[in-house]
């Protein structure tokens, strides 16, 4: 595979000559959508079609975190609100047949709206599982307070995407629901033992580990490795996350940008690579701070690009669906928790 190892933001909603320039360059493996990038429908699909351009790859991918509640993207008017994963737990725990046809329709929903503007990648679902007293940036993003309704209403979504033609990923593997502080700020560190972690936070993703891609988890475990964050160690990638858990395909780091990451950027995109990383995520549209990740960022080789064949290649041709009577049924489902 020719594209290098990283998925990259840009800074506006569209590109300007530099960004052309560079993503022109070094072939990003793909791109990621923000607030920043997004205006309209026709706004949103010619940035997709400028983005794809730039790197001369028609197949580049097209990230967003489009999880619904309070990370969404694509927001009203112009797209439908969707509720926070929360609200299926609630439905999923008074009924559970109903929870799971809720969250695949709105999952199937979703991706219809993310193709429809040429996206094919959506940053969910979330598997975490908090923990009472954790902060809260978690939340009501989780599926719910126990692993096996994360697990059975995480395996939905993840299919409700597939069939919509959109790649899922799930995060943040190994486990974010024990933090305690938001790693977009600062570095958590979560001193549970390896025996609660495996039992609660890593068994989600051991469960759903034939998804086709996974984003790393900022934070250290203390039982793992007292030293480094899931995304920079290699015990934790290695014994963890490739050998306990199982996840063989596509590991994408979280954004190296964030606070709890130190040390230029360039240093931290080696890292993650060198810790086993296959390809790195670099989101705030920084041109400098892109340019010092792609120093480090090299053309996929060996088991990662084995990997990114294999996630790409789980894109399919969408399910046909009626957008109408789906939303309506999700809506009758819906009604139950409102």
């Amino acid at each position: 595979m020719s594209r290098t190892r990283a998925i990259y933001g840009c800074a506006s909603r569209q590109l300007t000559a530099d960004e052309i320039a560079f993503f022109r360059d070094v072939r990003p493996f793909g791109y990621i959508l923000f607030g920043r990038n997004i205006e309209s429908p026709d706004q949103v699909r010619a940035l997709v079609d400028q983005l794809r351009l730039a790197s001369g790859d028609e197949n580049a991918v097209v990230l967003i975190d489009q999880e619904g509640g309070r990370v969404a993207r694509l927001k009203p008017p112009y797209w439908r609100a969707r509720p926070p994963a929360a609200r299926f737990a609630d439905l999923y725990a008074m009924h559970v047949e109903a929870g799971r046809e809720a969250v695949y329709l709105n999952a199937r929903l979703i991706a219809q709206d993310l193709l429809e503007l040429g996206i094919n990648v959506d940053c969910m679902p979330v598997l975490d599982v908090p923990v009472s007293g954790a902060h809260d940036i978690i939340g009501d993003r989780a599926y719910g307070h126990a692993p096996a309704p994360v697990i059975d209403l995480g395996r939905r979504v993840i299919e409700g995407l597939l069939d919509g033609g959109v790649l899922p990923v799930m995060k943040h593997i190994p486990g974010h629901g024990r933090a305690l502080s938001d790693s977009h700020v600062a570095l958590p560190t979560v001193t549970s033992t390896h025996a609660e972690l495996s039992a609660s936070d890593f068994c989600t993703f051991r469960s759903l580990r034939d998804c086709p891609m996974a984003m790393t988890a900022h934070v250290v475990y203390t039982a793992i490795d007292a030293h480094q964050p899931a995304t920079t160690s290699s015990k934790v990638i290695e014994e963890i996350i490739r050998g306990e858990i199982g996840f063989d395909g596509l590991l994408m780091s979280d954004d190296l940008s964030m606070q709890a990451l130190d040390g230029p950027m360039a240093s931290r995109a080696a890292r993650a690579l060198t810790a086993g990383c296959d390809v790195l995520l670099h989101c705030n549209g920084d041109l400098n701070e892109m340019r010092a990740v792609a120093q480090e960022a090299k053309e996929f080789t060996g088991p990662s690009g084995r990997r990114a064949a294999q996630a790409l290649a789980q894109l399919r041709r969408p399910r046909a669906i009626d957008v109408r009577h789906a939303q309506d049924r999700l809506r009758e489902l819906m009604g139950v928790t409102a």
